[in-house]
Parts: C-alpha cells; sequence; structure tokens
C-alpha cells in the first residue's frame, strides 16, 4: 500500500502496522492482505462478492479487523460480508471504510455486513467512515444485519466525523430471549453533506433489550436525519436516544418510534436537537479560548 491508503487505514481502523490477530485489507476492490487464525477463519465468497467469517465456538479475547480503503478515482462496489460468531464466544470486529477522491468522478463503497450470532456469544463492532479528497463525492452506504441467538449480546460503535458527503445506514436486528444489543452513533456533518441513519430492532424474546443512542454536530447547510424503529414483540425493554447539536443553516430531523405489540414491552424514546448553549461558550472563553476554539472544544466533547 502506498502513502495515502496507509493513512486512510490508520485513520479507520487505528491501525499502523498489520494487527497480531485475523485480518482481510481491501484496496480499490481487491484483497491486500488476510490472516486467519486458529479460532478465526475468513474465506472470499465463491462468487467472488465478499467475505465470510467464521469464529468458532468459545474463541475469547481476539479480534478481526475487515477494513476498506478506496483511493482510484471513481471506484464503486458493493461488498458483502457475512459473520458466523460461535456460541460463547468474545470478540472485536473492526470494519472501517476510508476514501480518498482524487478525480472528479464520485467514488462510492457499499459495505452490507451480517451477523449470525449464536447462543451466549458477545461482539464488539467497530465501524468508522472517513474521507478526504478535493474533488468528487465521496458515498457510504452500509447495511447491517444481526440475528441474535438466546443470551448473546453486541456493542456496536458507529462513527463518521469527517469527509463523507452522503450516507445513508440501515441497521436491522433481530433478538431472542435474553439478547442485549447496544449501539453508540457519533456522527458529524459539514457543508452540504447528508446523513441518514436508519434502524429497525425486533425484540422478539423474553428478556431481550435494546438501547440505541445517538450523538450528532450539524454544520453549514448540511442535512441529518434519525430514523429509529425498536418494536417490542415479548416482554422487553427498549430505549433509543437521538441528541443533536445544530448549528449554522443546517437542518436535523429526528424520527424516533416505538412499536409495543406486547403489554409487558417497556419501550422509551427521547430527541433532544438544539445550539450550543451561550453559557457554555462564555465559561471557555473566560479561560482565554476564542468562541471558536470554545466551540469545537464542546463539540468534541459532545462526541467523545
Amino acid at each position: 500500500m502506498d502513502d495515502i491508503q496507509k493513512r486512510i487505514l490508520a485513520e479507520v481502523a487505528d491501525l499502523h502496522e498489520v494487527p497480531a490477530g485475523a485480518f482481510n485489507f481491501r484496496v480499490n476492490g481487491v484483497s491486500e492482505g488476510r490472516r486467519s487464525t486458529a479460532n478465526i477463519d475468513i474465506s472470499s465468497k465463491a462468487d467472488g462478492t465478499g467475505l465470510d467469517i467464521r469464529i468458532a465456538p468459545g474463541t475469547r479475547n481476539q479480534s478481526v479487523h475487515i477494513p476498506v480503503v478506496l483511493s482510484a478515482a471513481g471506484m464503486k462496489e458493493t461488498v458483502y460480508n457475512d459473520f458466523y460468531i460461535g456460541a460463547g464466544s468474545d470478540v472485536v470486529i473492526v470494519a472501517g471504510c476510508g476514501i480518498h477522491s482524487c478525480g472528479v468522478q464520485d467514488s462510492q463503497h457499499d459495505g452490507i455486513h451480517r451477523f449470525f450470532v449464536e447462543e451466549g456469544a458477545h461482539f464488539k463492532y467497530v465501524e468508522k467512515h472517513y474521507g478526504e479528497g478535493d474533488a468528487g463525492k465521496r458515498i457510504l452506504n452500509p447495511v447491517t444485519e444481526i440475528y441474535m441467538a438466546k443470551d448473546s449480546s453486541a456493542e456496536l460503535e458507529m462513527v463518521q466525523i469527517k469527509g463523507v458527503d452522503s450516507t445513508d445506514r440501515m441497521t436491522i436486528a433481530q433478538l431472542d430471549e435474553g439478547a442485549k444489543l447496544t449501539v453508540q452513533e457519533r456522527l458529524m456533518t459539514h457543508g452540504d453533506q447528508r446523513a441518514i441513519s436508519g434502524y429497525k430492532v425486533e425484540l422478539n424474546g423474553d428478556g431481550s433489550s435494546a438501547d440505541v443512542v445517538s450523538r450528532s454536530v450539524a454544520r453549514d447547510t448540511s442535512y441529518q436525519k434519525f430514523d429509529a424503529l425498536i418494536c417490542g414483540n415479548a416482554p422487553c425493554t427498549g430505549h433509543s436516544e437521538c441528541d443533536a447539536i445544530i448549528m449554522d443553516k443546517s437542518c436535523v430531523l429526528a424520527v424516533p418510534q416505538l412499536e409495543a405489540n406486547n403489554v409487558d414491552a417497556a419501550l422509551i424514546h427521547e430527541a433532544a436537537i438544539g445550539k450550543i448553549a451561550g453559557d457554555q461558550l462564555i465559561k471557555l472563553m473566560t479561560l482565554g479560548l476564542t468562541e471558536a476554539e470554545a466551540e469545537e472544544q464542546i463539540i468534541n466533547g459532545f462526541l467523545v
């Protein structure tokens, strides 16, 4: 990989060298390196559309990195990756995507990831999106599907802070008895960027639970939409929350939805959109910061 590709890889996956565990580096549509381990097998699909990642039952304290880098002008692709997470395992999966646009043509990556989580398994999924370059639009449209067996759990960390012109993210989850899902989304848009985040979570089993939280900042003339539906189909608990800071001439639309199909489904949604409080700015400015510096400090703290 060249220096640009290495820098993007560091941005989306926090990798500055080859990781110790299983990995697959995808650069401009082809694999630039792959390693399976004794408990984690990464193989190409027979039709060439993506990867199958199989994690053996009982695998613990291991990681999988499958970042994607696009640096060729006008590159567009759709990739299908399936994860089979064995019973009782506990792993971290990192799957970021970064685009460097170097021509007038748009570049686009659509990643469709499906997770089949067996009984008692736990995984943390980190997906970071990043874009850079002065010409051509950078477009990312990820789809995440999660099918969770009894007493399994999942943590999702979705991050998009810089450089993506258009994104339409959809996350679908189905939870069986005792399964638990938590989502932390962090998003910032600027310029005329557009970002849509959609969630549909079905709580199908007794004692299942979901907590979906989004924090976002919209600047300039950008547009954001947060659309989250939690369906309680059994005795369960569900919570969705959207907190957004709106600046300049941007627009933020929050659409929290709850559907209770069981008398013992306990569902809550929250949404708050507002500008940076003046007293926060004044307090930081009394410490010697300029107004712009104070705004950045508040935004950085909000998105942590």
